[in-house]
């Protein structure tokens, strides 16, 4: 893991219909005002790139996949099911995200993030959140690292918070984990990012919900800034 060079300020927009992630955001993301928090659909915003979590063979057949699946066309779950098996042999880990064109103008692209292995699998008492929404973000530092100003917008729903019965708070709690850890480092690749996330949330179990963490990096020699 390396420290993440300057780059231009990425905007982001936290949607969800659901008005109880909506108002769990506001309370995570209180001192980050920075991050738009919108009740509403990820369809309806204007970004360069959707973040959908799904599973890990990239079937969009449920929830937020289904949605984005109906707006942007079947063609949608091939591209990322074909960036699946060229990049992972036909199963996305969770702490791993594909990036892959659209096909629409809007957004440009779509990042796949799996919050659970299978469809409508309950991940509440998991870190996938975590590991999905830093997987996610990671998927961005990949794509601007090999075209530059690619995606200078994105927008995420509540990770894991339908169809994986995360509670809200604990959703919204971990999605501001995973974006802080974007905006603090850039992972060397994706089992660096696993190792560090379950390191330091394993035992958040004990913690109360309203407890957000803060990754810290693990130290490391010859280490660059």
């Amino acid at each position: 893991m390396t420290e993440d060079r300057v780059q231009p300020p990425l905007r982001v927009v936290l949607a969800d219909v659901n008005t109880t992630v909506v108002e769990s955001w506001r309370a995570a993301f209180a001192d980050t005002p920075e991050v738009e928090i919108r009740a509403g659909s990820i369809v309806d915003e204007d970004v360069d790139a959707w973040v959908s979590p799904t599973n890990s063979r990239g079937r969009m057949d449920g929830g937020v996949d289904a949605v984005i699946k109906r707006h942007l066309g079947a063609g949608i779950q091939l591209r990322v099911q074909r960036a699946i098996r060229s990049r992972f042999g036909g199963r996305l880990p969770v702490g791993s995200a594909v990036c892959v064109p659209s096909g629409a103008v809007t957004p440009k692209f779509l990042i796949s993030a799996p919050t659970m292995e299978e469809s409508a699998q309950n991940v509440s008492e998991t870190l996938n959140v975590a590991l999905a929404c830093a997987a996610a973000f990671q998927a961005i530092h990949r794509q601007n690292g090999e075209a530059p100003g690619s995606i200078t917008s994105v927008a995420l729903v509540g990770m894991g918070a339908r169809t994986g019965r995360v509670p809200a708070r604990v959703c919204a709690n971990l999605m501001w984990t995973g974006y802080t850890l974007f905006n603090d480092y850039s992972f060397e690749d994706d089992d660096d990012l696993r190792r560090t996330i379950v390191a330091q949330l394993d035992d958040l179990d004990k913690a109360p919900d309203t407890e957000r963490v803060r990754i810290a990096p693990p130290v490391r020699r010859n280490s660059r800034r």
